[in-house]
Order: structure tokens, then C-alpha cells, then sequence
């Protein structure tokens, strides 16, 4: 095990992709136009640091749905970086690839996967993924896996900033995520094949 590991630190990660009230139009797929990152440590029990990365798109466009659900417009998502270089700075400036990750939900492992190999990047994550909705609904004995805002509702924690924005879900997950550790809820990362 690495030095970051030992020291109880953790990525907590949450993307905003290109959407559609229906099918994405002809030719275009849904592609990561925001990621969020919480960094946080476990043995601390504290949030570190909350960063953001906009992504510019390449083969598809943020559509009105889109910039109403998450308040991304094109223009902002236009001034992001490329995909390729968003892995390239989780891997070098986020240790993605020493760190294990959480998201709430599967989606956001599925997208990264997905997306890595379409363009061709190199998969920035490490295989220690954890995810934060099944922990959550196993730890609160759920049958049915709840949507993040309503976690935090169940937690009696409060929704910070805006929903559906990748830094600011990053940040609650984050927060979730302590409230679990806490209580002594929280999983060993699980190994996934990229």
C-alpha cells in the first residue's frame, strides 16, 4: 500500500455530462463536461480540499435541458480543458491513480471507462472505486438506493451549494461519506477492473 493510502486519503469524484430531455441528438453522445473532486481524509474525518475541472466537449454539445439542470452553459464548458488533459491532471495533480475514489453511484466510473476508451486516454483512476450510494443504502438498511439530495436529507445533513454540479456534489458526497465513517459504516474500497 502507498504512502496516500496509509494516510487515510481518498478522492471523492462526481461528474456533469452533456444530457438531453430524450435521445442525444444524431451524432452526438454524452461526454464529461464537469468533474468535482473532494479530497478527503478518512483518518481526520475532514473534507481537504474541493477542486474543479471543466471539460470541454468534442463530440456533442450542452444542450438548454442541460445548462438548466446543471448551470453549465456552452460558452463556460467551450473554455475547459480537453478530455484527454482532464485525465492527465486528475492522474498528475489529483493523485487519481494512487487514491482510492468514491462516487455516488456507479455512473461515474461507467462514464470515465466509457469515455477513456472511446478517445483513446489512459483510464486515470487506480481499480479502488467504492461506491457511496450502496454503502449508504446498506449502512441505513434501504431497500431502494437513494438519489444524493435525498441522503443527505435522511443523514440530517444539508445540501451545500447547487445540485448537479460536479464540485458541489463532489462535496456533499464527501460529506456523506464522513457521516458513514463516523459511525463506523464506511467499506473497504473494492478492486474493479478499468
Amino acid at each position: 500500500m502507498d504512502s496516500t493510502w496509509t494516510a487515510g486519503l481518498v478522492n471523492v469524484v462526481d461528474v456533469e455530462a452533456t444530457c438531453w430531455t430524450g435521445s442525444p441528438p444524431p451524432g452526438e453522445v454524452s461526454e464529461i463536461i464537469e468533474i468535482g473532486l473532494t479530497v478527503v481524509d478518512l483518518a481526520a474525518g475532514e473534507r481537504l480540499a474541493r477542486h474543479r475541472i471543466l471539460v470541454r466537449p468534442a463530440r456533442s454539445t450542452v444542450s438548454g435541458f442541460c445548462t438548466e439542470l446543471t448551470g453549465l452553459t456552452r460558452s463556460e464548458v467551450d473554455r475547459g480543458v480537453t478530455f484527454t488533459e482532464a485525465c492527465r491532471l486528475l492522474a498528475a495533480e489529483h493523485h487519481a491513480g494512487a487514491r482510492p475514489w468514491i462516487s455516488w453511484g456507479d455512473y461515474d466510473r461507467h462514464q470515465f471507462t466509457r469515455q477513456c476508451r472511446a478517445t483513446r486516454t489512459a483510464y486515470p483512476f487506480n481499480r479502488r472505486h467504492t461506491n457511496a450510494k450502496a454503502a449508504f443504502t446498506d449502512a441505513y438498511g434501504l431497500r431502494k438506493r437513494p438519489g444524493m439530495a435525498q441522503a443527505l436529507e435522511l443523514a440530517g445533513l444539508r445540501l451545500e451549494g447547487r445540485h448537479h454540479r460536479g464540485e458541489d456534489d463532489a462535496w456533499n458526497i464527501a460529506g456523506l461519506v464522513l457521516h458513514l465513517s463516523e459511525r463506523g459504516h464506511w467499506p473497504a474500497p473494492v478492486e474493479h477492473l478499468a
